[in-house]
């Protein structure tokens, strides 16, 4: 591990990305503890200490506690991952936004600028919605008396809005010049800014040993998690002999990489994000019976049927979108590959999505139970500790781990050195 550090430093091009990303990693965390405008430092600390209302409590695990210090980033990258959920889902109702996803990058290019569209839109109602709950008897915020409060609330909701779309630039930013999936890493970045704060508190205000005993658990069961990631079911292919001139060409065989987890973090983030959008609404409208309902379903047992059975479905959708059987089948047999003992064709087509139904049912239970085990444990056990150290976290942060490491392994290996992975 330590010589792969070494000699990712050592390839320059690598280095650059790297500190490239590093920087702006940091950048956003500088942003977070820099508050809005006419807001006093420091005023909702106290009420996101208390971890009563489970929803806002996991809203600013995911912004990085920069919701608790409302701060120009307080509404994080969740806006945008909702946004990108909505336009996933659209593409699969709408034919014209099917027809842009076929067309490639300049199709891509079309559905990322209308995801960024309503990225803004949902951060504008989440916006004025927190401003008016902050503004509530429960948190009790008070606007700066100098000025006029409305021309207040108008400059809080601007930078928030702003810090939105901050955050999306940044995201792009890294990956398209840095490390990885921007996104990802900002949401990696997120969660582990809330370690060091959540260790201290449970060893603090609760027993020693249980936080000992938990951060135990945790690092013991991070290597089967890593395991069951780069785990994978291999298809084996054969490529017929031809002759191509004067050249024999084909005879190799090689395989189709399918892995347990193909859809990677992106079920738990999707079915979390769901699952606390009414929370973002209850934010905005201040209804009782609203918020009543997203508490329900950030705790308990509603919570964890209707996460398992999100992330299940997130993970055959998600990947019916990256990978799709029937294009395999067609380049296979143009290439003049097959399967042994499977015909061409439809038959080819049948047998891969077989085979990945087969293997996503295992790799979406085993995601599920990572991301509700741990909220059931924290049901009976009331340590806060285990909030931020929960499956969801943890699968998130080993998943966006490996696929960062594979990205700098496959820059080393280019250039001729020892990677991450033995």
């Amino acid at each position: 591990m330590l010589s792969a550090l070494l000699n990712a430093f050592r390839v320059p091009d690598l280095r650059r990305k790297i500190i490239f990303t590093l920087s702006i990693i940091a950048l956003y965390r500088l942003g977070s503890y820099i508050p809005v405008p006419g807001v006093p430092i420091g005023a909702l600390t106290d009420a996101f200490s208390d971890p009563s209302n489970p929803s806002l409590v996991m809203l600013n695990i995911f912004s990085g506690n920069a919701l608790s210090n409302f701060s120009v980033f307080s509404l994080g990258i969740m806006p945008y991952i909702t946004a990108s959920i909505i336009m996933q889902l659209m593409q699969g109702v709408i034919p014209s936004l099917q027809r842009m996803a076929r067309e490639g990058e300049s199709g891509q290019k079309r559905i990322t600028q209308i995801t960024r569209y309503v990225c803004l839109g949902l951060g504008l109602i989440n916006a004025i919605g927190y401003l008016f709950l902050f503004q509530s008897p429960t948190y009790g915020v008070q606007l700066t008396p100098e000025i006029p409060a409305i021309i207040t609330s108008i400059i809080i909701v601007i930078t928030l809005i702003a810090g939105v779309g901050f955050i999306m630039w940044m995201g792009e930013l890294i990956t398209q010049r840095g490390v990885g999936n921007g996104m990802s890493l900002i949401i990696f970045a997120n969660i582990i800014a809330g370690f060091p704060s959540a260790i201290l508190a449970s060893a603090t205000t609760q027993s020693i040993w249980m936080t000992v005993i938990i951060v135990t658990v945790v690092l013991g069961v991070i290597p089967g998690i890593v395991l069951i990631e780069r785990a994978q079911r291999r298809i084996p292919i054969n490529y017929a002999k031809r002759i191509q001139g004067r050249r024999m060409m084909g005879g190799q065989s090689t395989y189709i990489p399918l892995k347990v987890n193909g859809a990677g973090v992106i079920p738990i983030i999707f079915a979390t994000s769901l699952i606390f959008f009414p929370a973002q609404l209850a934010v905005f409208f201040n209804v009782p019976w609203l918020t009543s309902f997203s508490d329900m379903l950030a705790s308990g047992p509603l919570n964890w049927a209707i996460l398992f059975g999100l992330i299940v479905f997130f993970c055959f959708f998600y990947t019916s979108m990256v990978f799709n059987p029937q294009d395999t089948a067609d380049n296979l047999r143009k290439q003049g590959g097959f399967i042994p003992g499977v015909r061409p064709g439809v038959n080819t087509v049948q047998y891969i999505k077989n085979v990945l139904n087969r293997i996503t049912l295992p790799g979406g239970i085993y995601i599920a139970c990572i991301a509700t085990v741990p909220a059931i444990i924290f049901t009976f056990t009331g340590n806060a500790l285990i909030t931020a150290f929960g499956g969801t976290s943890i699968l998130i942060m080993v998943g966006v781990a490996l696929d960062t490491m594979s990205k700098v392994e496959s820059q080393l290996k280019q250039h001729h050195y020892e990677g991450f992975f033995k």
